[in-house]
């Protein structure tokens, strides 16, 4: 089989990516991830502030912190229109992108934790399901809430570009492939190295198009595939969890079962750009990904309110803190012996402990239905939103990543956000793209 025969087989494709021009500055052409900072304006109003009058990837995705506005049939035009301009000139002196460039990108991210390497390729949307009892080659980590699906539907849906900021996982405990694409890249000229925005660290990256090399890459994604159906004893491969950007993924999922419905006959269609999605894949074991509790923070009631909720969890116990510090130092404390998380609110720290077999995410959540929730990353934003008394923030404890794949492969995906890989600021940044539709 040829490289591609190979890759269609476990569900990869080689895209064709497009990356700035010399004449960008990247510094400002590169944002974080759209679904960062949702309660967080001032982020966004700086991010703006510091790429005005600049090409800029901000112009062409959708923070989804203003998903909720009026203007959101404005936007979404404006944001096509603006990636129909940057595709223009492309191969003029002044043009904002390059042409494209059939290969994968190797990745490493400087970040607080290490440097975070992955390796940038498109996935098949055919071998991807995010349903509960899913069994295919790409599946959920998490829930998916099918009402979040139709505004980033409504994005995707004729957008001439596709930029990605979602992550895969890799079930690599040997550590394979990014020693691999490190050698095979090791002479290979820089594509780009950038600083990255408001405390985002740094990025580069070299282009992987040889054939010889990706033989080398297909022989390990091969191996991972075969080692997950002896590991799982299952009939399928289980190759790829989706670490970030579950909804995304989803979205761009459905986008595709759309156009595959309405396009019947069409010539090529199983080859159209809308079948796959770009997406990083990175190592689960990777040093560099510290995976952190994703808190919640419940609006319009109270730490008294929660507290009821709480108390019907079994062996249900409460003590009051007298500072943030110490509720951080109890909720993290790996060797608490019960199951524990926290409540604050206005000025009460309270750290809640009770006994339960489950995992702490899945013994909250059903406690939070049908209230005003949002998800929040990193201890600070917790302790910034939940300060009026009239909002509580539900701290959670340190999230552990090993066995991540078999709680996945026995047990299905786990209850939406229960992780973040990092903190806000470590999240994807938009660099590369691809075309889309036309």
């Amino acid at each position: 089989m040829n490289i591609d025969e190979r890759f269609s087989s476990i569900g990869i494709n080689i895209p064709h990516i497009i990356l700035p021009s010399k004449n960008i500055d990247l510094q400002k052409w590169a944002v974080i991830a759209c679904d960062q900072f949702t309660q967080d304006a001032a982020y966004w109003e700086k991010a703006a502030a510091l790429t005005e009058g600049h090409p800029s990837t901000l112009n062409i995705i959708y923070p989804e912190i203003y998903l909720n506005q009026s203007d959101r049939a404005k936007r979404i035009t404006r944001i096509h229109e603006n990636m129909r301009r940057y595709l223009e000139n492309m191969f003029m002196p002044d043009a904002i992108l390059n042409p494209p460039r059939r290969a994968g990108a190797f990745i490493e991210r400087d970040t607080p934790h290490g440097t975070r390497r992955g390796l940038l390729l498109s996935v098949d949307l055919e071998k991807y399901d995010w349903s509960a009892d899913a069994k295919s080659l790409i599946r959920a980590t998490e829930g998916t809430v099918p009402e979040r699906l139709p505004p980033r539907m409504e994005i995707r849906r004729g957008a001439f570009l596709e930029l990605p900021h979602i992550l895969l996982l890799v079930n690599d405990n040997e550590n394979m492939l990014m020693p691999l694409l490190e050698k095979l890249l090791a002479k290979a000229p820089l594509a780009y190295d950038t600083p990255l925005m408001m405390d985002g660290g740094s990025v580069r990256s070299k282009l992987l198009y040889r054939k010889n090399d990706w033989d080398l890459v297909a022989d390990v994604f091969e191996h991972f595939a075969r080692s997950s159906i002896n590991q799982f004893n299952s009939d399928e491969p289980f190759l790829f969890a989706v670490g970030d950007g579950n909804h995304s993924l989803a979205a761009a999922k459905a986008v595709w079962e759309e156009y595959k419905a309405g396009h019947p006959g069409q010539e090529n269609l199983d080859k159209h750009p809308a079948r796959y999605a770009m997406a990083e894949v990175v190592n689960l074991y990777d040093s560099a990904i510290v995976f952190e509790p994703i808190h919640r923070i419940v609006f319009n009631t109270s730490a008294d309110d929660m507290l009821e909720r709480f108390k019907k969890l079994p062996c249900f116990s409460m003590r009051e803190l007298n500072s943030k510090e110490e509720l951080k130092k109890a909720v993290s404390d790996p060797n608490a012996a019960e199951n524990h998380c926290g409540i604050v609110s206005g000025e009460r720290r309270v750290l809640i402990k009770y006994t339960g077999s489950k995992s702490v995410i899945m013994d909250i959540d059903p406690l939070l239905e049908n209230l005003e929730i949002d998800y929040i990353h990193g201890d600070q934003e917790l302790f910034r939103l939940a300060e009026p008394s009239s909002s509580a923030g539900i701290m959670l404890p340190p999230f552990n990543k090993n066995g991540l794949f078999e709680t996945i492969a026995k047990t299905g995906p786990l209850p939406r956000k229960s992780f973040s890989m990092g903190d806000a600021r470590e999240k994807r940044f938009y660099l590369e793209s691809r075309q889309l539709f036309s």
